[in-house]
């Protein structure tokens, strides 16, 4: 080995040492060599500034398409459903997105033909600038061949994605604006998730929102991988046992939106990085300001096929709050057909809005004559920020004796919530009274002593409990059923029984930057309409909630003492502003108050409480503003107020309490201070 080592003296001197080092019989031999150089000047180089990175703040809109069989004919050969498929693509072209995630079971058979269907419906929207991101179902990892499947899409996933090692065009990410976007074939979550980790690390300063896309998901509705592979798995396995506690914690840490297919229903809900139970309420701290609640948003796609499946196992309470679920299977001549879902989420920024639509059509095949025309109804939503605090609210409609253990709040109140400028806001009162209910079916499992993880009747019972639902006692209640499992000691199995499960609602108070328009930040609330007081049964049929009961069994109270023998959830009173329609478009909310506070050196009498429907104006003309704090009998006894201010919302500012204005709504809202 040479080695050159430099000295610097002053003027013309000793500059180079040339350490000639070799090894022959473990001795060193140097030589030094002395040469005359001019004098060397070190010149510090300088370096550029580093050039730093700024994350898009353009939209980014992406449309989900659901599975996509459409069974076999009469001769044998698979097919894809086009009818609902071309109405939904042509429903979101014309919502512009610019993306479409295909959730995978693109096919029933994995065959060319199948393929060549799919590429028929799909091809025109790439003409139109619609970028596609296509993953494997089980229908493909089943019944396609790999070239196949190469040979089909690589002209839709797209040229600059980076595929995972090992499982090139089978997982793949890209980037788009600030979203970062994961594309996993079936069952692949658990293999993927370290390199999932490595790619957000890699990607994390240039990105505000991840979305991951997978055919199914670690908590179902009728599958679920813990139900598959935990529950139900094989003794010893543990590619999804080993990491499933920790994806569900990385996935609440980054806010991962997780959609999914596979479920031919649709549902949205919160997985908990730990339990429902200590899934507590956000809002903020002095040194951290706001937090997010621990848990990330996971949507079942619903349906773009010619079959339906019914809600099995129910909510998997111990991790799982369902927050919407319609189910559309054909069940019967009374409620004949199947639903066709289009879900779009919207970037911008650091903004997230949600529509979820759906329309109910009675095609079964691709011959012209089953060819419709979609309705669309509005059914599921939600707008929401980075910069937020949120609160599940459950249903007014939990036994009175039962504990509240931190979380079972059925008020619509909430602790403060900080803006960058100072603003606060905080819910200040209202009740849940208008909620979805739906039931579920009675499912079994069992297990094979040496081969399953369960060895026992016991063990089946021990893992359900502690991978999918609470343990009912008065001090952890679960609202869906004193007895979520049960064991059959007679037949050796284990009896998950149907219930009936009351939905919750996902609560958020967002803040985002203050606009021209607006003297404050803006605060934005969401979640308070989404249902009207719809009750189906497993299958998707209609029941009437003020007029069914649930199934039996499915009242939970706070100890089995204070329970009849197969008490069921009684029926609801709904208030008369309920709709009972699976379209919210024009859904009510129930009556619920915020408090919006701003600093001292806003000059108060410049401004006024405002509210954005299509533009920015006054909630409440200036003389309707009531003088005072908020009072929660407002609810029921509201202030008299001028007949010409009856058709304006309750609004009231107090000058004691500070720069305080509070409201009464009826309503999502982005309220805000405009100037007068």
């Amino acid at each position: 080995m040479i080695q050159f080592n430099r000295f610097i003296k002053t003027g013309t001197c000793l500059a180079l040492v040339l350490a000639l080092s070799a090894c022959e019989d473990e001795k060193t031999i140097v030589e030094v060599v002395e040469v005359e150089v001019p004098v060397i000047v070190e010149v510090p180089i300088e370096q550029p500034e580093p050039v730093p990175i700024v994350k898009s703040t353009n939209q980014f809109k992406i449309g989900l398409l659901p599975d996509t069989q459409g069974g076999s004919d009469s001769e044998g050969q698979a097919h894809v459903s086009i009818h609902p498929m071309s109405e939904l693509l042509k429903h979101q072209a014309a919502s512009n997105v610019d993306m479409v995630i295909a959730v995978g079971d693109l096919t029933d058979g994995g065959s060319d033909i199948e393929f060549a269907e799919w590429r028929s419906v799909a091809d025109s929207y790439v003409v139109q600038g619609i970028e596609f991101l296509p993953l494997m179902g089980n229908h493909e990892t089943s019944y396609a061949y790999t070239y196949n499947w190469i040979k089909n899409m690589t002209n839709f996933i797209p040229e600059d994605a980076t595929h995972m090692p090992s499982y090139e065009w089978v997982n793949y990410y890209v980037v788009r604006e600030n979203v970062l976007i994961f594309a996993l074939a079936y069952y692949n979550l658990p293999i993927a998730f370290d390199w999932i980790q490595q790619s957000v690390l890699a990607n994390e300063d240039k990105i505000d929102h991840i979305v991951v896309a997978s055919h199914d998901g670690l908590i179902g509705a009728k599958y679920g991988q813990t139900l598959e592979q935990i529950v139900d798995g094989t003794k010893d396995d543990g590619w999804v046992y080993d990491v499933q506690p920790q994806i569900r914690d990385f996935f609440s840490a980054y806010d991962v939106i997780y959609v999914q297919g596979h479920e031919h229903q649709y549902q949205r809900s919160l997985i908990s990085a730990k339990t429902t139970l200590t899934t507590y309420p956000s809002s903020s701290t002095p040194t951290g300001g706001n937090y997010r609640m621990d848990m990330y948003t996971q949507i079942m796609t619903g349906n773009a096929s010619y079959k339906g499946y019914e809600f099995r196992f129910g909510e998997r309470d111990l991790v799982q709050m369902i927050v919407s679920q319609k189910n559309q299977t054909n069940a019967s001549a009374e409620d004949s057909g199947y639903d066709v879902n289009s879900s779009i989420l919207t970037f911008e920024n650091d903004r997230i809005d949600y529509q979820s639509y759906f329309a109910t059509h009675n095609a079964v095949s691709n011959d012209p004559d089953q060819a419709f025309t979609a309705d669309w109804k509005l059914m599921d939503k939600f707008s929401r920020t980075t910069n937020r605090c949120e609160i599940i609210v459950y249903p007014n409609a939990i036994h009175q004796e039962t504990r509240p253990v931190m979380v079972l709040q059925p008020s619509y109140i909430s602790n403060e919530c900080y803006a960058e400028d100072g603003s606060y806001a905080r819910l200040a009162g209202g009740l849940n009274n208008t909620f979805n209910r739906t039931d579920t079916r009675t499912r079994d499992m069992s297990f094979s002593p040496g081969f399953t993880r369960a060895e026992s009747l016991n063990d089946l019972v021990r893992l359900a409990y502690q991978w999918l639902f609470q343990v009912h006692e008065s001090w952890s209640p679960n609202l869906n059923a004193a007895y979520r499992v049960v064991p059959d000691y007679d037949n050796d199995e284990m009896i998950i029984p149907e219930t009936t499960i009351d939905l919750k609602e996902h609560v958020t108070l967002s803040w985002t930057a203050a606009t021209e328009e607006t003297s404050s930040d803006i605060l934005i609330i969401s979640g308070t309409q989404n249902q009207t007081g719809m009750y189906q049964d497993d299958y998707g049929l209609e029941k009437d909630i003020e007029v069914d009961t649930g199934l039996a069994y499915s009242l939970s109270g706070p100890n089995l003492d204070s329970l009849e023998e197969g008490e069921a959830k009684p029926v609801v009173s709904l208030p008369s502003s309920a709709t009972k329609s699976w379209d919210i478009s024009n859904a009510v909310s129930d009556q619920y108050a915020v408090e919006f506070m701003v600093p001292d050196s806003v000059d108060v009498n410049t401004v006024e409480l405002g509210r954005k429907l299509d533009s920015w104006a006054a909630i409440t003309p200036s003389e309707c503003v009531i003088d005072g704090a908020w009072d929660d009998t407002f609810l029921t006894a509201p202030p008299i107020r001028d007949t010409a201010c009856s058709d304006y919302p309750l609004v009231g500012f107090s000058a004691e309490l500070g720069n305080l204005w509070w409201v009464v709504l009826t309503s999502d809202a982005e309220i805000a201070l405009i100037a007068k």
